[in-house]
């Protein structure tokens, strides 16, 4: 977090610096507040920048297992540029080389860890453990000590759900 401030105010300076030089290239005809209104753009772009991508740095730094389920844009008042361009905060994510197969009663059951990933000042990680009946598609989390089944969440996929589709081929 330190990292961006810094950045922040380095790229703001820098912005500031070639608003000076714009001014004195123009025998100082452009006015002098041409010079903090570069480094607040400057700033205010950098900060732009850092959160469109975060999305695609989180992706690098996944193994090459992981594949991404789903992922949620959002927009903002206090960020009315993401009114016409949503920005990505948050996703869902399996490791495949984690999917545990077993075969119980005739019914293929994958157990499985989702893992939703959310920007926000700080990112935040959610695990979940999860059973996965692909026949039937139904799906139920897992307590997380004792790995009982939480009957009272069990919810059915759809076929076309891309989590059924990467957890059970």
């Amino acid at each position: 977090m330190i990292w961006h401030l810094i950045a922040a105010v380095f790229a703001g300076l820098a912005a500031a610096g070639i608003g000076l030089i714009l001014r004195t290239l123009s025998g100082k005809r452009l006015p002098k507040w041409i010079v903090p209104v570069c480094g607040a753009l400057g700033m205010l772009g950098y900060q732009i920048q850092v959160e469109y991508s975060w999305f695609e740095h989180k992706q690098a730094q996944l193994p090459e297992t992981a594949t991404v389920i789903s992922t949620e844009s959002s927009t903002a008042v206090w960020r009315p540029w993401t009114f016409a361009f949503p920005m990505i905060t948050k996703f869902s994510m399996v490791d495949s080389e984690n999917i545990l197969m077993s075969e119980q009663d005739g019914a293929r059951l994958a157990e499985f860890i989702l893992y939703q990933f959310e920007r926000h000042h700080t990112d935040i990680l959610i695990t979940q453990h999860y059973l996965l009946n692909c026949d039937n598609r139904e799906l139920v989390p897992l307590d997380e000590d004792s790995r009982d089944p939480i009957l009272e969440e069990i919810r059915t996929l759809r076929e076309t759900s891309p989590l059924l589709n990467n957890v059970c081929t």
